[in-house]
């Protein structure tokens, strides 16, 4: 066995990362030798035409880092991103086990069973930013919680708990989240807001910073935001009827 290619592998794959066959080729170490690999203890297979290094335990961000490629625009967001920036009420008592992750991306899929073992998470498919596909606006790493995962900033993680309502949240979940988002930057709202594909969301962000009078609320100019129509947007769901107010700053 290649000494050269045993060492290559482990000083080029940082601890924790999955690594696909594909990088494992561009290191040198071809299907077959990863197979020897497994044998003699160096790798573990996760899945097909995935490993780690053995006894290895998964990083969360690395993990993600590699789901990305078959996943564009992969990052945790609404509720999870907004608990891990502290920007969600206290629950009392504690749960016994966190929620799963919340997950989203641009392409249909789903996540691995060698992913979701160690991280339960659920993946939606969604898109109300208008945005260049090469990185969502607004999610960064958020070192402090999970390595390099990719994070939702508070705004966007808001404003997509908010495209939830109705179908995976309750008004009743958003007025919750709103009244611990008194942080939340205007300038940055104001940008995302303009860039939404969802009237909904746009119009229960302006309804909810009136209702609890939010910093951040008087700062947004609503008029050029896309809130459709000026009449009252209502919508049907398994929740019930959901009736959003007449879009703000426009003539009816």
């Amino acid at each position: 066995m290649d000494s050269s290619k045993v060492m290559r592998l482990f000083t080029s794959i940082p601890a924790g990362e999955p690594v696909t066959s594909r990088r494992l080729a561009a290191l040198g170490i071809s299907a077959d030798l990863a197979v020897a690999y497994v044998r003699s203890g160096w790798l573990t297979r996760l899945a097909r035409g995935v490993f780690c290094r053995a006894g290895d335990r998964l990083d969360l961000g690395r993990s993600l880092g590699v789901l990305r490629e078959p996943l564009a625009g992969l990052h945790v967001g609404a509720r999870t991103a907004l608990a891990w920036q502290g920007m969600t009420p206290a629950v009392a008592p504690p749960a016994t086990s966190p929620p799963p992750l919340t997950l989203y991306g641009w392409d249909t899929g789903e996540l691995p069973e060698w992913f979701t073992t160690p991280f339960p998470a659920t993946y939606h498919r969604k898109r109300i930013i208008r945005e260049n596909p090469d990185w969502p606006l607004h999610v960064a790493p958020l070192p402090a919680q999970a390595g390099s995962a990719p994070v939702s900033e508070p705004e966007r993680a808001f404003l997509e708990l908010l495209s939830e309502v109705g179908v995976r949240a309750t008004l009743d979940d958003a007025r919750d989240v709103a009244r611990a988002a008194v942080t939340l930057r205007a300038a940055v709202l104001q940008s995302l807001l303009a860039l939404c594909s969802s009237v909904k969301t746009v119009r229960l962000c302006l309804m909810l910073g009136r209702e609890f009078d939010l910093p951040w609320s008087a700062k947004l100019d609503p008029v050029p935001l896309p809130q459709g129509s000026a009449r009252a947007w209502v919508s049907r769901s398994a929740q019930g009827l959901l009736v959003l107010p007449a879009a703000v700053g426009r003539k009816s």
